[in-house]
């Protein structure tokens, strides 16, 4: 996560709750003078058009006054999804035994994307078990995107 996407969260995360929801996530893209702020929400009940409807009105009332982005930017509130991305470290400790598709800033073992099920995490490492015999363990600051794959058995 980038200065940028914690301060946002920061400013957020109470009104979010407000409405009984929480911040998955948060995703801020700079383009040109055309900025791209994602806001991913959650509950344990799941998440319905109506509340992201509720909370981009609430995160756009929030942002008008504090504006925090300084440019124009474009609004988008969503679920995480089934393929949802993993921003923080609980993320990754609550997704044991999913499948992820991990991206890295830079190569570890000579490779810089990685398929495998979560096998562990601790401290700030994940294990991923990339085949029935391999098994990597990779620093999670080097870790650039982690989404999982949904498994349809």
């Amino acid at each position: 996560m980038t200065r940028k996407e914690r301060e946002l969260e920061q400013l957020l995360t109470p009104s979010i709750e407000a409405l009984g929801l929480r911040i998955w996530g948060i995703e801020f893209r700079g383009q040109g003078r055309r900025a791209m702020l994602r806001v991913y929400i959650d509950n344990e009940a799941g998440v319905s058009i109506d509340d992201c409807e509720r909370a981009s009105k609430l995160i756009g009332g929030v942002l008008d006054v504090e504006d925090p982005v300084g440019s124009s930017y474009t609004l988008e509130v969503s679920s995480p999804g089934l393929d949802r991305v993993l921003f923080k470290p609980e993320q990754f400790a609550e997704s044991l035994g999913e499948v992820l598709d991990v991206r890295l800033s830079y190569p570890f073992e000579g490779r810089r994307h990685f398929v495998g099920r979560l096998n562990g995490m601790e401290r700030d490492e994940i294990a991923v078990q990339v085949d029935d015999e391999d098994e990597v363990v990779i620093p999670l600051a080097n870790v650039q995107r982690a989404r999982i794959v949904p498994q349809f058995d």
